[in-house]
C-alpha cells in the first residue's frame, strides 16, 4: 500500500450497543497527511489471526487512487483503542497487513483525529 495515495478515509464510530454510528468522511489533506504519518508507524504482523474480547471502537475504510483512470482501491480496518496502554490495535483486511500495533505518540494522534471529528 502506498500512503502518498491515500485519497480518502470513511469512517465509522462504534457505538456503546455495539451498533455503527454515521459514517463521516475524512478528505481534507492537512488531515489526511497526519493519518499518513500515523499509518507509516503501524507495525504490521501478517499471518496472524487474533480474537478480540470486544468490537472494535472504529471501522475505517481507506480509498487509495493510483489510477484516475481506474476505480479506488479499499482497504478496511478495525481499530482499538487500548485506553489503559495507550496504544492502538488494528486488523487490516490486507493480507500483507494483518495484525498491527500503534505506539503511544502515532495512538493518540489516530484517536484525536478519528474521535473527535
Amino acid at each position: 500500500m502506498d500512503l502518498d495515495q491515500l485519497s480518502r478515509i470513511d469512517v465509522q464510530v462504534v457505538n456503546s450497543d455495539e451498533s455503527y454510528g454515521d459514517p463521516f468522511m475524512i478528505t481534507d489533506d492537512e488531515t489526511l497527511g497526519k493519518l499518513r504519518e500515523a499509518f507509516h508507524h503501524i507495525k504490521w504482523e501478517p499471518n496472524v489471526n487474533p480474537k478480540m474480547a470486544r468490537k472494535e471502537d472504529i471501522k475505517a475504510t481507506l480509498f487509495f487512487r493510483y489510477d484516475k483512470n481506474m476505480p479506488e482501491r479499499l482497504i478496511e480496518y478495525q481499530i482499538w483503542f487500548e485506553q489503559n496502554l495507550g496504544t492502538v490495535t488494528i486488523i487490516s483486511n490486507n493480507e500483507k497487513e494483518g495484525y498491527g500495533t500503534l505506539e503511544k505518540e502515532y495512538a493518540e494522534n489516530l484517536e484525536n483525529i478519528f474521535l473527535n471529528q
